[in-house]
Order: structure tokens, then sequence, then C-alpha cells
């Protein structure tokens, strides 16, 4: 698949895709830890959540037979939250709090915004019904059900819903390893003076911060020398200590470019030069068994690039079951003149324009300035061939959702 052709976006990311494959095992790990993590099987649900019918709001729970419009009924009883109530004793009523198991033979309760209480009792100035602000025993979870899917990673909403469930540990994949190497004897760590031709090393940063926020450990992260080599035997040691390992810079056509020379000497390169833009020299391969994502060298091409194809690949080899992204389709608020050969992701962002929700684009869209996507909240897409103008319907996609 190799070659100096430009394989289409949805042909690479299939390709890549097809190559990679969920990591083996499994660990546990406390509820706390858990969030980002992905489930190793499924989970059912031990038993009813919530365990018992429970009240709704603060007020006071009854029969329903019992109730006559502008007549009291004396309190008999009180219940906090967290405590076994008695059954209730007909022609009462019982004062309980939001979360309060109902008492035996209760089946309401009236909230109190909606009571009069006084010595004689408690006047309901509301109509009564069955079943009335009652929480019911097993609303959320039944007992059997299946709670969450092997493969869903666990967000916040997850975490709560496992501790409703009693919870305390999870089991998850592991974590993918991933080596980081950013190639350029021009490079050099922020906090060092710059000499003349000197740059810092954004891309560095750029992908510790990506693979931080999509739950991978990062084992290794150099900087890769301008010498074949020393790219050998670095990549040799990168692929035996990670799952995958990510290289920045060092694929396109260069002298100096040899990433993609090791690969297709010494390794395997089964794809080159995708019709993105920004990123069009990203390569796919492996080094000693070891897959191999080879990013382009600018700083705004290695963050779409690694959106686009680098978190579907990774949220599949770590055993996400769903890691397709759908995006919306909204107006552009801007202009695309000339069409390309290669679909470009734009960095872009959700305006109000004239009342109504438009993507804006930033105005340089240089693949070298990161800038753009400080500014941005999202990508863009415009089509290979195809010429915008604004108003028309374009798919975008945020970068929280691109994040997952």
């Amino acid at each position: 698949m190799a070659g100096q052709h430009l394989t289409p976006v949805e042909d690479a990311v299939s390709h890549i895709l097809a190559q990679a494959t969920a990591l083996a095992g499994s660990e546990t790990v406390p509820l706390a830890d858990s969030l980002g993590r992905v489930l190793a099987e499924d989970l059912l649900v031990p038993a009813d959540v919530p365990p018992a019918d429970n009240s709704a709001v603060d007020g006071y729970a009854l029969r329903t037979e019992d109730f006559v419009a502008n007549q009291p009924l004396p309190v008999s009883a009180r219940v906090p939250a967290g405590q076994a109530p008695a059954a209730i004793k007909p022609g009462t009523a019982v004062r309980i709090f939001t979360g309060s198991e109902i008492p035996e033979g209760a089946n309401a309760v009236v909230m109190q915004e909606r009571a009069d209480v006084s010595d004689a009792g408690v006047v309901i100035r509301a109509d009564v019904s069955d079943g009335q602000n009652i929480r019911r025993r097993g609303q959320d979870l039944t007992r059997g059900d299946l709670a969450l899917a092997r493969g869903t990673r666990i967000r916040p909403q997850e975490m709560g819903l496992l501790a409703s469930m009693g919870t305390a540990r999870v089991p998850v994949r592991p974590r993918l390893k991933v080596a980081v190497l950013s190639t350029g004897d021009e490079l050099v760590e922020p906090g060092v003076a710059l000499k003349p031709g000197q740059i810092y090393n954004t891309n560095r940063f750029t992908l510790l911060g990506l693979l931080a926020e999509t739950g991978c450990d990062v084992v290794l992260c150099e900087t890769l020398r301008d010498n074949r080599e020393a790219t050998q035997a670095t990549l040799k040691r990168a692929a035996s200590e990670a799952d995958l390992v990510i290289t920045s810079g060092g694929v396109s056509v260069g002298e100096e470019d040899h990433v993609r020379a090791v690969l297709e000497s010494s390794g395997e390169l089964s794809l080159w030069r995708m019709a993105i833009k920004p990123g069009k020299p990203l390569a796919f391969g492996s080094f000693e068994g070891t897959p191999v994502l080879g990013l382009p060298g600018n700083p705004a091409a290695v963050l779409v690039t690694f959106l686009v194809v680098g978190i579907p690949y990774i949220r599949k080899r770590q055993g996400v079951t769903d890691y397709r992204v759908y995006g919306e389709q909204l107006p552009a608020a801007f202009s695309v003149d000339s069409a390309s050969v290669r679909k470009e992701f734009v960095r872009a962002r959700k305006e109000i324009h004239d009342q109504q929700v438009m993507v804006a684009a930033y105005p340089n869209q240089s693949s070298g300035m990161l800038s753009s996507a400080c500014w941005a909240d999202g990508l863009a897409v415009v089509p290979e061939h195809t010429a915008i103008i604004p108003g028309d319907i374009i798919t975008y996609y945020s970068f929280a959702e691109l994040l997952g």
C-alpha cells in the first residue's frame, strides 16, 4: 500500500484500523481509578437499584384512600433518609425526606410545598394519586440486567452507575503503552535558550497531552537526531518497550527523514502519504512487530492527523467497542475558493452569525500554526474537489468529541 500516490483519508483509516487488535488480558482497578479505562467484560446488575421504593421529594407519605380534601391527617412518624421505616398507620401521614424508604402501606408522597401543617395534622392542598413522587425499586437498574457492556469507556457517569451497584473494583483492559519519538537536530526542550537554527520541541508536548487525554501510558519519550543508525537503534528500543510507537517528523521525502527509510529497509511500511490537509506525509507500518504511526513534523499537522487517524486506532487497540466519531452538520461561515485533491480539516469553531450557529475558520490554516488550534474548538471538513461558500453545509467535529 506504500507508494507515491496519496491514499484517500477513508481508505487510510480503514487500512490502519484493520491492523488494530485489542490488547489481550485484563486487570481490576479501584472504582476511583477507573476513569477513562475500558471495561474488559460485561457487568450485570447484582441487585435492584434503588433497592427499595423511596421518596423523590421532601414531604409526607400517605395512603391515597386516607386522603380527604381539606381534612387533616395526623402525622404518626418521621422517616429520615438511611433509616428503615415501620409500616404506616392507617388514617395518618408520615413525614418523609428525599431518598427515604417508603413505609409499607403508603402509596403516595405529597411534597411539603403542597402541605399545611398544624397541631391537628397535615392538610394536603393538591390532588393525590397512586405512585406520586415515589421512585420504585429497580427503577434505574434491575437485578440480572446488563449494566455496562464490555468495551465501554468509563466516564464520570459510568463511575456513578457502578457506585450505585456497589461495585468497588472494575475489570478493565490494560493501558496501551506508547513510545513518543520526536525527530530533528533542531529541536530543544522548553526552558533552554534557543541558538540560531533551533526551535522548541512543540510536538512532544502536544502528543503527551493527547495521549494523556486518551488514557495511554507513555513508556518512552525521546528526541531522535538526524542520523539513520541512531534512528534505527532508538526504534528498536522503543519497539521492545511499547505497544505502539508514535513519531513526529522524519517521514517526508528529505535526505534527513530517516524514520520512513528505516521502516522501509528494516521494518514494514504499509502506508505512506495520505490525501489529507494538513498532514500528507503520514506513515504507518511496524518495526520488529510493533506498530509505528509516523506523523508529520508540522505542529498543526501532528494535531490533526492524531485526531483523525491516531485516536480511532488507539481506541480500537484499547478494546473500545464504538470508536467512531459523529460530527455535526452546520453551515459554513467561511469560504474555500480552490478545490483540492486532499480532504482538508480546517481549524474552526462554532459562532453565532445572524442568530444562527455557523462554523468559522481561522484565517491562516498553515500546518505550522498551532495557535490556530488554540483559537478553534474543533475541525471542519472540506471534502476533496470541493469549494466552499458561506452557507454551505459542512461536517464539523468538536475537539471534545474527537477526544472522546
